[in-house]
């Protein structure tokens, strides 16, 4: 196997050509989003370099308050991310459930994907727990958002026939379930379609970087489909409990919806 080639600083600098090609493009079609552009390209580049000594300290200094409190970050940063982008359009009692939800569904497949199946020792080593927790908190935070967009909108939209349903008899769970259903269809097709695609498509992010680094192609491909499988399971798990807590929010205790 060759080595990993060393990206020198001209050559990346040479990578900010793709950043003038949109600008021009987007100069050209008169649509304003050159500060954006920018703006995202240079925090991108300054929060890289800082993880990257970051990280590189951690690794040189494992311990697991160290470990504990990246996780903990990680997950308060995801929760206020999506508190973020729903920003007046939440409920009090809704925010608790994203966040009980969030935490539960990553936290509970992230130790047993560490623990169980790659069974690293010991349980906090920062050279898997990281990388492995940010791919797992990352895309069921993406999950999340697209249950909540979608339970919301369903909710608001569907609100005369579920009222319909309760006027007939119908429980709070059995006016809502077509719409969970469906909410919980589209926050894991994302996910579904990425494992449609993968290896034929596209080579996914994980395994191109563990190629790129010298590791059998064999041995990148087992932990990408180990991953795949944890990433499921998380964004699954953390929409469902989101979904089976959060209906509830826009019931009162009389079974009658209210404004979540």
């Amino acid at each position: 196997m060759k080595g990993i080639i060393d990206l020198t600083i001209p050559q990346i600098l040479l990578a900010y050509v793709f950043v003038f090609v949109v600008l021009f493009i987007v100069r050209a079609r008169g649509i304003k989003r050159e500060r954006e552009i920018l703006l995202s390209s240079v925090r991108m580049t300054l929060q890289l370099i800082l993880t990257g000594y970051v990280l590189i300290y951690i690794f040189e200094n494992p311990h697991p308050l160290i470990t504990i409190a990246i996780i903990l970050l990680m997950e308060g940063f995801a929760i206020g991310t999506v508190f973020q982008k729903f920003k007046g359009k939440l409920s009090r009692k809704l925010k608790r459930v994203i966040a009980l939800s969030m935490s539960a569904g990553t936290l509970c497949c992230l130790f047993y994907f560490l623990l169980a199946v790659v069974q690293i020792s010991p349980w906090y080593d920062p050279q898997y727990f990281v990388p492995i927790a940010g791919m797992i908190v990352g895309n069921s935070m993406t999950g999340v958002s697209l249950g909540i967009k979608s339970l919301t909108e369903g909710m608001t939209m569907q609100k005369n026939l579920v009222e319909e349903a309760l006027v007939l008899g119908a429980t709070p769970k059995t006016a809502t379930r077509d719409i969970i259903n469906n909410t919980f269809d589209g926050a894991i097709m994302p996910t579904i379609n990425s494992m449609l695609g993968m290896g034929i498509v596209f080579l996914p992010g994980m395994m191109t970087g563990q190629i790129l680094s010298g590791i059998a192609p064999t041995t990148a491909i087992a932990y990408q489909i180990a991953i795949m499988l944890g990433i499921l399971g998380s964004v699954s798990l953390s929409v469902i409990l989101m979904l089976v807590l959060g209906y509830r929010t826009f019931f009162n205790e009389q079974d009658q919806m209210v404004d979540s």
